[in-house]
């Protein structure tokens, strides 16, 4: 006889779960392989045709085109009412106060072997000056800085690229404050300026430079014209940020005291942003500097110039020194602006007393004025002596170390070089150069795709329909190649250095500084140090594009990983997760979205920097757009390859940010 179980309870009621929308998966992984697939397999089989490879020399009819605009351009200036009437007055005007500057401080003036304030003159007012915006600090700084100029031999060039990066600073603060303050009181003017100021920072800086010779000519106006722009929207979007960052909450009880809105602005917003704009101007100055050294390339006078001949002649120590008054520069305005920006803030605080400092100017302005007057009166005030010129020393000598060096890890550099030229960087470019232009197009628009969506689609469609029509296809596809690689050795170092940051404060108070300074440097001085490791070779434009990404992709990454929630790794650790479980399981996978961003950041900085990075060997587009310079004849492909360069880069861009916007998150 067998005993039934009891009969279990059955639930009164069933408990109501919340509704979960489940999102259709979209298996990117697969569609990637099978586009990667599809591509391989038809590179296979169909290499080396339809490459749409040209010879150097070849033009095809835009190009030609361009250089019949150009020749009609020069024609048409002596009589054309615009380019004669507007356009040569502007260049004219420009000139003439470049000149009157240079006069001033830098060059013999009519009728005087020397410029109207000699050296000691121009350390005393540069001094002054510094003491006032930023401090007794970074007056020490500035007098040192100049000083060093003329030491390492070159104070002409500096002061000339200095008067340049000066004019393009008050031209974007007089261009960019009102602006950068209307857009953040007009939503209409910011939706409208900012597509515009997308493409001025996407466009690789090289990309200025031919439009602008083309309409302008080359000189000092051109240059400070190419700078203006380039360093214009950092300026800008700063000072936006800066108003609307000003607490709301200051703003209503500003308005409940009846203040109208300019009253609002002038002693509410913008003493508030004072800081962010002081930011903002720092930003733009450092942006000018790096523009203004490689405006050398449309003739721009100062400290480009010899940079860019030491390297056409493979000079490492010729370019070295100039380009150690270039880094002795960025330090100074980097640091001076800065100590600029926490003083305005200290002011705005009211913790200074104004009564002492300003009895120490009026006693420093004295000082300046008897330097001024014995730098007019005494030649070797005037002209900084050439016994204190040690910059040929320098460069022999960092030739010689060069040379030791070099002879000592030739085996190692040149192994490396070997190991990634042959095992990555070749087979990609064959496999990108050599597929097909419509095989090829149509991979990037699946890339596109299945990484960010139709908008990058719809994006990448029309850059590819630029390329073409500008007949680089394949110089474009040769830079993408060393674009990627670049980018790929840049991530790799990022993440290793960036998880060490991340994980101990030690490491990251040593090594962050070392960063800092870097992000300071134009990109000229990275092409230094590669090219005496590497000689001329796309390899070394690579090392240089990776040297100069680096910094903030590692910072990234390193606040990604510190950004990781204490809570989350304590809870791993009393799991008993090991230190490689850690990173690989918990804090790399938590970080994604820094290095998604870090990613996007370090590929179009190494971007613009494979594109300079023509001049020592890289070739393709970088290489075209230099030779377009020297060579007549190559004017028309010059502008045409800058503007493919352009092109690459808002595909580069908007792939890498709609990527990051759909998979950082």
């Amino acid at each position: 006889m067998s005993i039934a179980s009891p009969p279990r309870p059955r639930p009164t009621s069933r408990e109501e779960q919340p509704y979960v929308a489940t999102t259709k998966p979209r298996r990117t992984g697969m569609w990637l392989a099978i586009v990667v697939t599809v591509w391989v397999v038809g590179w296979a089989l169909l290499k080396h045709q339809d490459t749409l490879a040209t010879g150097f020399q070849d033009l095809n009819g835009l190009q030609r085109w361009l250089n019949g605009v150009r020749d009609a351009i020069q024609a048409a200036t002596p009589t054309n009412w615009f380019f004669h009437g507007v356009i040569g007055n502007i260049v004219t005007f420009t000139n003439w106060v470049f000149e009157q500057i240079q006069y001033l401080i830098s060059a013999p003036a009519p009728g005087r072997p020397v410029p109207q304030i000699g050296w000691l003159g121009v350390v005393a007012i540069f001094g002054w000056v510094a003491y006032a915006a930023a401090g007794l600090r970074s007056m020490v700084l500035v007098v040192a800085s100049t000083l060093a100029f003329g030491i390492l031999g070159y104070w002409q060039d500096s002061m000339d690229t200095l008067i340049v990066t000066v004019i393009a600073v008050l031209l974007c603060v007089v261009i960019g404050l009102p602006l950068g303050v209307g857009m953040s009181r007009r939503k209409w003017l910011s939706d409208l300026v900012t597509p515009v100021l997308d493409v001025m920072q996407t466009m690789p800086s090289f990309a200025y430079l031919t439009p602008f010779a083309l309409v302008f000519g080359i000189g000092a106006t051109c240059a400070i014209l190419v700078t203006l722009v380039y360093a214009l929207p950092p300026l800008v979007r700063i000072a936006e940020h800066g108003i609307r960052s000003v607490s709301p909450t200051t703003v209503e009880a500003a308005d409940s005291l009846g203040v109208t809105r300019r009253q609002l602005l002038r002693r509410v917003q913008l003493p508030m942003a004072r800081r962010t704009i002081v930011l903002g101007i720092n930003q733009c100055t450092l942006a000018a500097l790096s523009m203004a050294t490689i405006a050398a390339f449309v003739n721009g006078p100062g400290l480009g110039q010899p940079v860019v001949q030491a390297l056409q002649n493979l000079d490492v120590g010729a370019a070295a020194v100039p380009s150690l008054a270039i880094v002795v520069m960025a330090i100074m305005l980097d640091r001076t602006t800065t100590a600029a920006s926490e003083r305005a803030e200290r002011q705005t605080r009211g913790r200074m007393s104004t009564r002492t400092r300003r009895i120490v100017l009026g006693v420093g302005a004295v000082v300046v004025a008897v330097c001024i007057y014995l730098s007019r009166l005494y030649l070797q005030l005037a002209q900084f002596p050439q016994k204190l010129d040690v910059g040929p020393t320098i460069a022999d000598a960092i030739n010689s170390a060069t040379d030791s060096v070099v002879n000592n890890v030739d085996t190692f550099t040149s192994g490396f070089k070997n190991a990634v030229s042959y095992g990555f960087l070749n087979p990609l470019q064959t496999l990108m150069a050599d597929t097909p232009w419509w095989l090829m197009a149509a991979v990037l628009l699946g890339f596109s795709y299945f990484l960010g969506g139709w908008r990058p689609t719809v994006v990448t469609a029309v850059c590819e329909g630029v390329i073409l029509a500008m007949g680089l296809w394949h110089d474009a596809m040769i830079t993408l190649t060393t674009t990627i690689v670049a980018t790929v050795l840049v991530m790799i170092l990022a993440v290793l250095l960036g998880v060490w940051m991340g994980r101990s404060r030690r490491v990251d108070t040593v090594i962050r500084p070392f960063l800092d300074a870097l992000q300071t440097l134009p990109p000229f001085v990275y092409l230094v140090p590669a090219l005496a490791l590497f000689s001329t070779s796309r390899f070394t434009a690579i090392v240089a594009a990776v040297a100069y990404a680096l910094p903030l992709a590692t910072k990234l990454v390193a606040d990604g990983i510190r950004g990781v929630a204490p809570t989350t790794v304590e809870a791993a650790e009393a799991s008993g997760s090991t230190r490689w479980q850690m990173i690989t399981k918990v804090q790399l996978p938590m970080a994604r979205p820094a290095i998604v961003l870090a990613t996007n950041q370090g590929l179009l900085y190494v971007l613009s920097m494979v594109v300079i990075g023509g001049m020592v060997g890289a070739g393709s587009l970088g290489y075209i757009v230099v030779s377009g310079f020297s060579q007549g004849q190559l004017f028309g492909k010059g502008l045409a390859a800058g503007i493919a360069i352009t092109a690459l880069g808002v595909m580069v861009d908007r792939i890498a940010k709609y990527t990051a916007a759909r998979y950082g998150r």
